[in-house]
């Protein structure tokens, strides 16, 4: 049974709601909120009423939050969360409000069972989690994505435990939920000790509901609350306080994990590696050094970067950005802007000294320019590449440095994936170069003075190359690292 707070201490008790929730007791309160038991006298079933009363303390940012929980659990169906019932505004002789009915799950907490000094096996705790990821995975594949925000052990509940049966895992309290359309919120909300750094600046995504998860798993193992254990990098340390089984140990650590990059994406992915070894390369290490150090933009970067939960704009100067097509690689790259520009500056030193003698070809004159890409040219013959879109790039880092034109890459998250598409603006034109699924992201030394990092595709050899100082590229490789979930390699391998 659920253990009431005082069932005498709310004017609510016995009195009949909406002329149908007759209130038995009060189940908890916060500042401006009440959590009542009540009976359903139309179906004569025991339901819980959420309250947010008008009071000193009450914010429109409540009632955003409290009628976003109301649609989320309208829009919810999982055997094992609350059911949205009845959602209605309140007016008594004491108090206005509005009520949110969902269906009573007569189970205690995690955290009430542990408080009464019950101990969980490593058994339960895998089954434990094993529920919960699958809690997580129904409501981070629906479209847009639910995120829970405020997984905690108190927010999970345990039904039926009976000798070797662990029992039915729920998952209530919605108040903190939102979708990743709400990607724009500035809202921080959840409970410190069980929420990412990330969450602390109103950002939160599914890796920060399994960052709860892994913070409620140690609380259950340890019997302490995450916020009162040793941190040493903002990496909880619990290790030594358990007797948990090494894969199970660093499974909950890469849950834990302060950086999103290195946390687990989703849940579909917690659960591929649940108890597995994750075999990371050796120069992942190095790469993670490497791009460690700068987490600020520069004050003299001509990089601009805006980002949202779900979208991400870059704008590159194009002195700064090369882009390479199917069938040329970076060898053939050098080579073929090596013979570019020996071509380009024979053409130019033949005009010096053959000017009169030219000046009867006039009718031949404006094809001449065109002879530099002759060698691309034949790429695109041979590998079947677009001639505009080479044309426009062969023409970005030619003419780059001499005009006020600008690359943007506009990366989207969709479905787990980022959809990345790059285009130029000359003028008022928009030209689209590329559009394609990303596939990874490397960065390294291009040469003693310069960095680059690069932005890989599903198509073979098709890259998106940014250069600049290392403390530019060392900003932009987390940014992007940390937005994408996707980890940075090192460049070259």
């Amino acid at each position: 049974m659920v253990e009431f707070d005082g069932s005498a201490d709310s004017p609510f008790v016995n009195q009949i709601l909406y002329d149908r929730y007759q209130i038995q007791a009060l189940l908890g309160r916060k500042p401006g909120r009440q959590t009542l038991l009540a009976h359903d006298l139309k179906n004569q079933l025991p339901v819980v009423i959420k309250l947010l009363l008008f009071s000193p303390d009450f914010t429109w940012e409540d009632l955003k939050l409290f009628e976003r929980e109301a649609e989320t659990l309208k829009a919810l169906n999982h055997p094992a969360i609350p059911q949205h019932l009845d959602f209605f505004e309140i007016k008594t002789e004491f108090c206005k409000g509005f009520a949110l009915v969902q269906s009573y799950i007569e189970a205690r907490s995690l955290q009430q069972w542990i408080q009464d000094g019950r101990r969980f096996s490593e058994a339960e705790l895998t089954a434990i989690a094993k529920d919960l990821i699958d809690i997580l995975e129904y409501f981070h594949r629906l479209q847009p994505p639910v995120i829970h925000r405020d997984i905690k052990p108190s927010n999970v509940l345990l039904k039926n435990r009976s000798g070797n049966s662990l029992g039915n895992v729920y998952l209530i309290d919605f108040g903190s939920a939102q979708t990743a359309a709400h990607g724009g919120t500035v809202t921080v909300v959840g409970t410190y000790g069980y929420m990412p750094p990330e969450q602390f600046g109103g950002r939160s995504l599914p890796a920060s509901d399994l960052y709860g998860v892994g913070m409620t798993l140690i609380y259950l193992a340890t019997g302490q609350h995450p916020a009162d254990l040793t941190q040493n990098d903002l990496h909880v340390e619990f290790k030594h306080l358990t007797t948990l089984s090494e894969p199970f140990i660093s499974w909950i650590e890469w849950l834990t994990n302060p950086s999103l990059a290195k946390r687990s994406a989703s849940a579909q992915d917690a659960r591929l590696h649940f108890l597995k070894p994750r075999q990371e390369p050796k120069v992942t290490l190095t790469v993670q050094k490497l791009f460690l150090g700068t987490t600020t933009r520069p004050s003299s970067s001509s990089i601009s970067l805006k980002a949202t939960q779900t979208t991400l704009q870059l704008r590159v100067p194009l002195n700064q950005i090369l882009y390479t097509f199917p069938g040329v690689n970076d060898n053939l790259l050098f080579w073929t802007y090596l013979a570019l520009a020996l071509i380009t500056f024979a053409m130019f030193f033949i005009d010096f000294l053959f000017t009169l003698f030219l000046m009867l070809l006039t009718a031949v004159l404006p094809f001449l320019p065109f002879l530099p890409i002759l060698p691309i040219l034949i790429v695109i013959v041979l590998k079947g590449s677009s001639p505009r879109k080479v044309l426009d790039v062969f023409l970005m880092n030619v003419r780059g440095s001499f005009n006020n034109t600008s690359a943007n890459i506009a990366f989207q998250k969709k479905d787990r994936t980022v959809f990345v598409t790059f285009d130029r603006l000359k003028g008022g034109e928009k030209i689209v170069i590329l559009q394609g699924e990303l596939m990874g992201i490397s960065a390294g030394a291009a040469n003693r003075t310069s960095y680059r990092i690069n932005l890989n595709f599903s198509s073979n050899d098709q890259m998106i190359i940014v250069y600049s100082t290392r403390r530019e590229i060392e900003w932009l490789c987390n940014e992007l690292s940390e937005w994408a979930g996707i980890q940075a390699q090192p460049w070259p391998l």
